[in-house]
């Protein structure tokens, strides 16, 4: 008897305390804007302010498909820093989810061994552009997300080293969107595959290195994978997220309720003996 009291009675701190930490998380913020170019890929790649990332996103009036579409592969690569994914400390710019953010995905991160979780990459678009930090894999997602919401055909594609995304519009016109670099390639995957030089070039004439160019000279001849969207890319953990994100309020709520009323249920006993 004592040790259930125990451990509803440790049940009920428990609670609190993630109750707490909930509360907590609502005063902060999980953008670090601490972007010097000691972190950086690329020099001064300072990311827009989240405010101003999801007004932009949002599809304009008389904006077609395709002019949207253009825009918003601008908008995320401006909107995500592209800092060195591997190279710094995993809280430093909260990769490592902290506790008050989303306690599930802290522990898993903290404990699990799961480098997925220990540097995570988040399903939802909008997490994504509010911590403003990412790799292609992250703006492809936020891209593949924001077509999906115009009903814009799409698929993420995946090269060994990158992740694009092919979207459809009218007349089976196809484009690739890097939404990392922030290159509209006009052409489908069929041209692309047959025109990587010209492809490549894209990015040089975007701004980019030489070393980029041959990169994607690489990169665009490989075997590529295609994907229907974020919940087919990263089915499990898209999942995952939208049930730890809805289950993190309830879940101390539930534990403190049922732990009050059972310590009460056993005190009622006790002293009616």
């Amino acid at each position: 008897m004592k040790a259930i009291k125990l451990f509803f009675q440790g049940l009920l701190v428990l609670g609190i305390f993630l109750t707490l930490v909930n509360l907590y998380g609502l005063t902060q913020n999980i953008r670090v804007d601490n972007f010097d170019n000691e972190y950086l890929r690329f020099p001064n790649d300072q990311p827009l302010p989240f405010e101003k990332s999801v007004t932009e996103v949002i599809k304009k009036a008389n904006e077609t498909d395709l002019e949207y579409a253009k825009r918003v592969t601008q908008v995320i690569s401006q909107g995500v820093s592209h800092v060195s994914w591997l190279k710094f400390p995993a809280d430093q710019f909260n990769q490592l989810i902290p506790i008050w953010e989303n306690y599930f995905l802290y522990f898993m991160g903290k404990f699990s061994g799961i480098p997925e979780f220990e540097r995570y990459h988040f399903a939802n678009y909008e997490r994504s552009l509010k911590r403003g930090i990412g790799i292609c894999g992250d703006a492809s997602m936020i891209l593949s997300q924001l077509l999906d919401k115009q009903n814009i055909r799409n698929q993420i594609l995946t090269f060994p080293g990158h992740v694009v995304v092919v979207a459809h519009f009218k007349n089976d016109d196809e484009y690739i969107l890097d939404a990392d670099f922030g290159v509209v390639i006009p052409y489908s995957v069929d041209e692309m595959v047959k025109n990587v030089d010209d492809t490549a070039k894209l990015y040089l004439d975007a701004g980019y290195k030489s070393w980029d160019f041959v990169f994607f000279q690489n990169a665009y001849r490989q075997e590529f994978a295609s994907w229907n969207g974020v919940k087919h890319f990263i089915t499990k953990k898209y999942y995952f997220e939208k049930i730890v994100y809805w289950l993190k309020w309830p879940l101390p709520f539930i534990m403190i309720v049922f732990s009050l009323w059972i310590i009460r249920k056993n005190a009622t006993k006790e002293s009616t003996i």
